[in-house]
């Protein structure tokens, strides 16, 4: 059984993306957006596309999260239609993601170091 149940995959043609609206089972409270997005692409095989979360939402009393991802073609195409503040939310959350396995990095590079003294 996978963790993702796909309830809506959409091609809107006028706006020349994929709409996909899924349920992710048991993973309620855990889930970033980023890996969502990781999730997504590997089931759907969406390498090279640029794919962008645009709801995440937990669903009360059930450990189900309901997401919505807008898949497009061309990043060009994408920042036309969405806001620039859907940009910035993604990339400061890739950045926190950069900065916090710089983070554990150096702690397990450190670590020996405190246990030599």
């Amino acid at each position: 059984m996978s963790m993702i149940e796909v309830t809506r995959d959409v091609k809107n043609s006028l706006l020349s993306r994929r709409e996909i609206t899924c349920n992710f089972k048991g993973l309620s409270g855990r889930l970033k957006k980023l890996e969502a997005v990781d999730m997504i692409s590997k089931k759907f095989n969406l390498e090279g596309k640029i794919v962008i979360p645009i709801l995440l939402k937990n669903e009360t009393g059930r450990p189900v999260v309901s997401g919505s991802f807008y898949v497009y073609e061309d990043e060009k195409l994408a920042k036309e239609h969405l806001k620039a503040a859907v940009f910035a939310r993604i990339e400061k959350a890739k950045g926190a993601a950069v900065k916090a396995e710089g983070e554990t990095a150096a702690e397990t590079a450190e670590a020996p170091k405190e246990e030599s003294k």
